[in-house]
């Protein structure tokens, strides 16, 4: 379930880092394309990409990863309540979308980080972990 969780965190933040202003249109629409919006989008981007790649750099290791699924948890939290300030002004679609995404994301998130690595785990063998020059 973390690498899973993992992998999609990946996912979005390479997708946000790439094509931000479509990426994240859903979200909080037509604004997206604007290019601070952009700025701000390849930033949650490199967040999330740096999160997901630690979870599963750490279980490709054997390491410790409840503090990397910590920070997962507490990510996705504040992109819940930041969806909720945004309120009205967000497209209807992206927002109860991003709310149930993030809501349900962080809650998996808190689960794995009291759990993981108490009841340990095997290490997995993370393709990713390679590619960024982790033995």
């Amino acid at each position: 379930m973390a690498i899973a969780q993992a992998r999609g965190r990946m996912a979005f933040g390479v997708a946000f880092l790439l094509a931000p202003g479509a990426a994240a249109k859903g979200w909080v629409g037509e604004d997206a394309k604007r290019p601070a919006a952009k700025v701000l989008t390849r930033a949650l981007g490199a967040r999330d990409l740096a999160i997901g790649l630690g979870v599963v750099i750490a279980m490709d290791r054997g390491a410790p990863v409840r503090g990397w699924l910590e920070a997962s948890a507490l990510s996705d939290g504040v992109d819940f309540v930041a969806t909720l300030l945004g309120g009205r002004s967000l497209p209807t679609a992206g927002r109860l979308g991003v709310l149930a995404l993030a809501a349900g994301s962080a809650g998996l998130a808190s689960k794995l980080a009291r759990t993981v690595d108490e009841e340990g785990y095997e290490p997995v063998d993370a393709p990713e972990a390679t590619l960024t020059g982790h033995p």
